[in-house]
């Protein structure tokens, strides 16, 4: 296989992923499973000439004195590629992720009603976590779809990179890439606010001054959607408050307390029939949970979860016996 060819191949055989490693054949992940791509041993040399097809020089100098970059590429058909360049072994190495042509809707994904329902509030904080490809781009991605053609919104974005192409429909959408349009997530939502956002939406609340100032910009009126990397709901509270120092922890509870909404963590399992389908957990921020993360009594959110289906809260557990009782995943999911 020539090497330009490994990208159609990827999107041929419907991979999620595509690795390329030196010292490494090419892998695809395939339904969440690594598959060979049949390809040779990668050279560092090839590795690099595959890098110089979606990096300029200035992007490639970045990347050597970094030794870490994100980026996207896409091919002449039009499908895009979310890449993270990075060295392994000394080597250059790359991943690159699928981005579908077609943003899904909400119905497509079974995103809860109860979720759109907070989507359309004036304020407020809805995060989706989870590990690195659970789904959290393309679920906000749906969100912010559906809002844009149901309200009169203008929704701004901070991505790393832009990964779906959004249209406006009723409102205006803005997406902005770190590193293009701003430097830093930090530096996007201080500025942010004078460009009178209804909807701000952040690819990755990655550091204490980003969560700070989305926690600033949800407390004063505007709707912040965000992602984190925590498995749970519960750690997703504990992870924010810990970022801060001690001295600041119970105001950051605080305001955390007032305006989370929902966290949404997700995680995939393989779909009957092919494909992979979306495992929920859903914690509502009702007057209890409040109560609970201002008075710093996070080890409650498990036992709420149990016992708030009636307020569209769930548990992996109670949603993954849901998806096995309506046949989308095996039962030794379950296992």
């Amino acid at each position: 296989m020539d090497t330009p060819n490994y990208w159609q191949a990827a999107v041929k055989q419907g991979a999620s992923d595509l690795h390329v490693v030196s010292g490494q054949p090419v892998m695809f992940r395939m339904d969440g499973n690594l598959i060979p791509s049949g390809s040779d041993m990668m050279t560092p040399e090839q590795v690099t000439g595959l890098i110089h097809e979606f990096l300029n020089e200035a992007q490639y100098k970045r990347f050597v004195e970094s030794q870490d970059l994100d980026c996207s590429h896409t091919l002449p058909d039009g499908t895009r590629f979310r890449i993270n360049c990075h060295f392994a072994g000394g080597q250059p190495a790359f991943a690159a992720r699928v981005i579908p042509d077609v943003i899904p809707s909400v119905q497509d994904l079974a995103l809860p009603e109860v979720i759109m329902e907070l989507a359309r509030s004036r304020d407020g904080l809805v995060l989706f976590t989870g590990p690195t490809g659970t789904g959290k781009s393309t679920s906000l991605a749906a969100i912010i779809t559906q809002l844009i053609n149901e309200l009169p919104l203008n929704i701004i974005t901070l991505e790393d990179p832009i990964e779906f192409h959004m249209t406006s429909g009723k409102g205006l959408v803005q997406q902005r890439e770190l590193g293009i349009d701003f430097p830093t997530f930090a530096e996007g939502l201080k500025h942010v606010l004078r460009q009178d956002p209804d909807v701000v939406m952040v690819g990755e609340m990655r550091d204490l001054e980003s969560i700070a100032l989305a926690l600033t910009l949800a407390e004063t009126g505007h709707l912040v959607l965000a992602t984190l990397h925590t498995p749970n709901a519960t750690q997703t509270v504990d992870r924010i408050v810990d970022v801060f120092p001690p001295f600041q922890q119970a105001q950051i509870r605080l305001q955390l307390s007032m305006s989370l909404k929902a966290v949404v963590a997700q995680r995939l399992f393989p779909k009957k029939g092919g494909g992979r389908v979306a495992n929920r957990e859903i914690l509502i921020s009702t007057p209890a949970v409040a109560n609970i993360i201002r008075e710093n009594r996070v080890q409650e959110l498990t036992s709420v979860l149990q016992t708030s289906a009636s307020e569209g809260m769930v548990t992996f557990e109670k949603d993954l016996k849901r998806l096995v009782k309506e046949g989308l995943v095996d039962a030794e999911a379950l296992e």
